[in-house]
């Protein structure tokens, strides 16, 4: 979000005319943004052959899915429905790399049959897919590096207890299948965490991984995951891209020509790209004091952004309806029979009922982990692009709420 002449736009457009034009609530995506951010990993891995796979989990509208096939990315989707969107969005198949965790083997098959990267995350199945397919498919593997990284213990997927990936410490026993199954390992991937705030966890992961490809020939590439940190709060330190594209790049160009092969690095960044485009606008119902606060009562709740409650996140909140005028510390909370708290003990601009208030970086993990809790409806979706807000989702109505159930005679 750019702030011009001290109102609150998107592309020069008012966020206020945006809501009035679309309605509230309305997830609301700076296409421009988000370009931007490609266009800068990039730049902080310019000297290395790098393929971006943006992880879909965390905005999977199929607009989005185009945007990044524009801006030369391909994508990285955890279940056989994401391959099918991004197929959908116009991916080729060589461009999607399916990362699933818990499937059955029949779900994996699938993704073969689309011709798609298979990422196998644990023995068994990288049995299975021997048994099935030999050297005749090009698999990749995904180690667990035993490294604790990630803001939140939910997000931070690389350390001994996680159910993500095999363990680093099986590796002979990986080496050993991989030479029963004669298997065609042509990449290898590790993946730490999310929120990770400097060069220091890569490389870390780096070198684990380095040690790994070192037990494998062919290999065409490596994959590192993602979990760049964004910036939430006022003030709050983001990771430092290009420290960490120079640092990694030097480690990698090293490796490679001890490996003797230029190989691919990948990235699957999903929040660093989307995150800060995105805004949740949603319009204030009630003011409520307490002896203990002023509850700011708004038209959303945990239906439409679960983070604050699943991961206690952060997302700045804005009143963009008054530009100016006295403070007051409010807590805003949203409209579900639960504490569903957004923000606690803000400063805004005294609020009013009707008035606006924008969430700042919802473009991750909003609408893709919403729902309809409390018979709630999703809301629409806006893509702003050259100037432009488009409609990228209707809003739901209740007869979505019934569409898939069954009204029995009883």
């Amino acid at each position: 979000m750019n702030f011009e002449d001290q109102k609150y736009r998107i592309q020069g457009i008012p966020l206020t005319e945006i809501a009035n034009t679309f309605g509230t609530p309305l997830y609301v995506y700076d296409g421009q943004k988000i370009l931007d951010k490609v266009a800068l990993l990039k730049q902080a891995f310019s000297k290395v052959n790098l393929k971006i796979k943006y992880a879909t989990k965390a905005l999977s509208n199929i607009n989005i899915l185009k945007l990044m096939k524009k801006a030369g990315t391909g994508v990285d989707a955890v279940s056989i429905e994401e391959v099918k969107l991004c197929l959908h969005a116009g991916f080729e198949p060589h461009e999607i790399m399916y990362t699933p965790n818990s499937v059955s083997f029949a779900e994996i098959q699938l993704a073969v049959e689309m011709g798609v990267m298979i990422n196998i995350d644990n023995i068994p199945m990288l049995e299975h897919f021997g048994t099935f397919y030999g050297n005749s498919v090009p698999v990749c593997i995904r180690l667990n590096p035993h490294i604790l990284a990630g803001g939140n213990a939910k997000i931070s997927v690389g350390h001994i207890d996680s159910k993500f990936g095999i363990s680093i410490l099986q590796l002979k026993h990986v080496l050993k299948v991989v030479q029963a199954y004669d298997l065609n390992v042509i990449g290898l991937h590790v993946h730490t965490g999310s929120d990770i705030l400097d060069a220091t966890v890569f490389l870390k992961g780096a070198e684990i991984l380095f040690d790994a490809a070192r037990e494998f020939k062919g290999l065409k590439f490596l994959d590192f995951g993602g979990g760049f940190k964004v910036a939430y709060k006022p003030g709050d330190v983001a990771t430092d891209i290009l420290d960490v594209g120079d640092k990694v790049s030097e480690a990698f160009n090293k490796f490679c020509k001890e490996y003797g092969s230029e190989l691919e690095i990948w990235f699957e960044p999903g929040k660093f790209l989307v995150s800060e485009a995105g805004l949740l606008l949603v319009q204030v119902n009630v003011v409520k004091s307490t002896p203990a606060s002023t509850f700011v009562g708004v038209n959303s709740g945990l239906n439409h952004l679960i983070r604050p409650m699943m991961y206690d996140a952060y997302h700045d909140v804005v009143n963009i309806s008054k530009v100016d005028g006295p403070e007051r510390v409010y807590t805003i909370v949203g409209y579900i029979c639960e504490t569903d708290t957004i923000a606690a003990d803000r400063k805004l601009k005294e609020v009013q009922e009707g008035d606006i208030l924008a969430i700042k970086n919802a473009g991750a993990y909003g609408f893709s982990m919403s729902s309809n809790y409390n018979s709630r409806l999703r809301p629409a979706e806006i893509l702003v692009l050259n100037g432009q807000p488009h409609l990228i989702r209707e809003r739901e109505e209740f007869e979505d709420v019934l569409r898939h159930q069954i009204d029995l005679d009883l």
